[in-house]
């Protein structure tokens, strides 16, 4: 029997083409895996009993591979987004990204667990309950592609579907220890049915345990019509890229200071300053410098968006379930949200978004002088499983909110401000990328000495992601990189 988890999706696609084995013995091997360790983890909550019978063609042929259960639609089965109230939900066609990555020759065996309408950085929802990290099960391993994060790490697939609107790759890949990629706004479909998911901040790709995986990926997708944006064109392949040497010594700015001014683990610190200091001994010019845009007035344009997101999310739910949508359907913190959102003006709204190109030009201009920015990728470690649950009184202030109809109030009184230092403390690296469109990294590049991973993230000029997949593809190959497989799950 070979052994199924030593191999990448492209080390597997490989061993098949070469007969070395068959896709059967391949889909086998992941079911076995997920059947063996999901009950401990929790990473898919819904598997695809399918018999590998039509040919696969394409670079991942019969590469076994899980979907995020939300915006990556799957024609005939089921897509709860994590929640209760679309718990019976079953699209009747394929997201655009799924019809492409199908073109590669995956084998589709299931769908991995999400916060509820993945607003979350953990992944925890009530409907589902927790996913957990592989390297220690009474953490979480992020979100909001947390159920993708755990099953990789696990070693239950190469590669899972995921997508990025504040972190939600690059969160999770960097508490389980993984390469995690959020392409330039416009890289990837998104398609059929929308032009843009959170006004373009979010983007779908897979998680993966190789950074070849990653760009091998990336080289798959063809322009989407639906798309609202279109990425700078690329004149070669990523998989090149990540193969490629950097020959040029460039130049990096790092910060481990959080935009927010708050506290961040000695850990993550640690993680960025073994990195720069690796790469100052591959050559580069390093120095120490803060990315030029105000970090609250970040913070506080992206809490805007959520709360305008989740607000046209639950009107939207309406049309699905066809009924109003109540309190009781979906979970507290869903619900606060969408209050707040029907709270927010057009004005207030409108005013948020042009900080995002204000916030683009800024990072433009500086990566003028810097070639890549590098920060931790989280402040904090993985929290605890349920650390970070509503407690009673903020359930009951929920409601009373609710039942008083006090959203506006609520808005009025600063609760807007320490929602969101409160909600993006433990994460206020990764949103910058979002909403200037940039492509950044997460890097598994150290371990805590509690045996948690901590990630390094690393922004590149917005259609730069060959840049950072050549670093990628050269840091991999480091003693500092960490082997994923030397997680307890795995």
């Amino acid at each position: 029997m070979f052994d199924y988890k030593q191999y990448d999706g492209l080390g597997l696609a490989e061993l098949i083409q070469n007969k070395e084995v068959t896709i059967e013995e391949v889909n086998e091997a992941a079911k076995r895996e997920i059947e063996k360790k999901n009950k401990a983890l929790n990473a898919v909550i819904y598997n695809i009993d399918n018999q590998v019978n039509e040919p696969m063609t394409g670079v991942f042929t019969g590469v076994t591979m899980l979907l995020k259960d939300i915006s990556q639609e799957l024609k005939g089965h089921p897509m709860a987004s994590g929640s209760k109230v679309l718990a019976e939900y079953i699209p009747d066609y394929d997201s655009e990204f799924v019809r492409q990555i199908k073109n590669t020759g995956v084998n589709i065996i299931g769908k991995t667990n999400v916060p509820e309408f993945a607003l979350l950085g953990i992944t925890e929802p009530v409907h589902f309950g927790p996913s957990r990290n592989p390297w220690n099960n009474d953490h979480t391993p992020g979100g909001s592609s947390g159920g993708s994060a755990a099953a990789v790490a696990s070693g239950m697939v190469p590669i899972a579907g995921a997508n990025d609107g504040g972190g939600s790759i690059r969160i999770p890949a960097a508490f389980c220890g993984l390469f995690g990629l959020k392409p330039s706004r416009g890289r990837t479909p998104i398609g059929p049915n929308r032009g843009r998911v959170w006004q373009g901040a979010s983007v779908e790709h897979i998680l993966s345990r190789s950074v070849r995986d990653s760009a091998a990926m990336l080289d798959q997708y063809q322009a989407d019509r639906a798309n609202a944006f279109l990425a700078p064109a690329f004149d070669g392949t990523y998989l090149t890229a990540a193969q490629t040497p950097l020959n040029d010594k460039l130049k990096i700015a790092f910060t481990t200071k959080s935009p927010l001014g708050t506290p961040v683990d000695q850990a993550c610190e640690e993680a960025v300053l073994k990195t720069v200091k690796l790469l100052e001994e591959m050559g580069h010019s390093v120095v120490e410098k803060e990315a030029p845009v105000d970090g609250e007035r970040l913070a506080n344009s992206y809490m805007m968006l959520y709360f305008a997101e989740v607000g046209s999310t639950l009107r939207e739910l309406e049309n699905l379930i066809g009924r109003k949508v109540k309190y009781t359907d979906v979970e507290p913190t869903t619900w606060i949200l969408g209050l707040l959102g029907k709270a927010v003006s057009a004005e207030e709204f409108l005013t948020s978004l042009k900080f995002w190109d204000e916030a683009a030009i800024q990072m433009e201009i500086f990566h003028d002088d810097y070639d890549f920015y590098i920060t931790p990728t989280t402040a904090n470690l993985p929290s605890k499983i349920g650390e970070l649950d509503p407690t009673k009184l903020e359930k009951t202030l929920i409601r009373t909110v609710s039942n008083l109809g006090l959203g506006k109030m609520l808005k009025k009184s600063g609760f807007v401000d320490e929602l969101a230092i409160k909600s993006l403390q433990r994460t206020p690296f990764t949103q910058l990328a979002n909403l200037t469109g940039q492509p950044a990294v997460t890097l598994p590049m150290y371990l805590s000495t509690e045996g948690l991973p901590c990630g390094v993230q690393v922004m590149a000029r917005r259609g730069r992601e060959d840049l950072l997949l050549q670093l990628a593809g050269e840091l991999e190959k480091t003693d500092t990189w960490i082997d994923v497989s030397e997680n307890p799950n795995y």
